[in-house]
């Protein structure tokens, strides 16, 4: 809303609006993008995990796991990143099936 002076009911909105040519909401999506990347990064260089794995509303956005992976890379020490992002496998699902697997432990 900030960026685009609309509002937007979620983060599928402002992609499809990046997606269909609109400036306003393809450089929200990329400042996100590089905000992310540089998070992930941090995380990267803590714990060098060997994949991400995102849900929720964000997660079913196409462009980040196109994007994402080449701006960690310049934040990360030694330059190389090998950490994989990945789309969830259940859908929106994806934490609650997560929550009802811990229920029996």
């Amino acid at each position: 809303t900030r960026v685009t002076g609309r509002a937007a009911a979620d983060a599928r909105a402002v992609a499809a609006l990046a997606e269909a040519g609109d400036a306003q909401a393809s450089a929200a999506f990329d400042r996100y993008e590089e905000r992310l990347g540089r998070a992930l990064a941090m995380v990267v260089n803590l714990i060098e995990p060997d994949a991400f794995v995102f849900g929720g509303g964000v997660s079913n956005v196409a462009r980040i796991y196109a994007n994402t992976p080449a701006l960690m890379t310049p934040h990360v020490f030694g330059g190389v990143c090998e950490t994989r992002l990945l789309r969830n496998a259940h859908g929106d699902s994806s934490g609650v099936r997560g929550a009802a697997r811990l229920w029996d432990h």
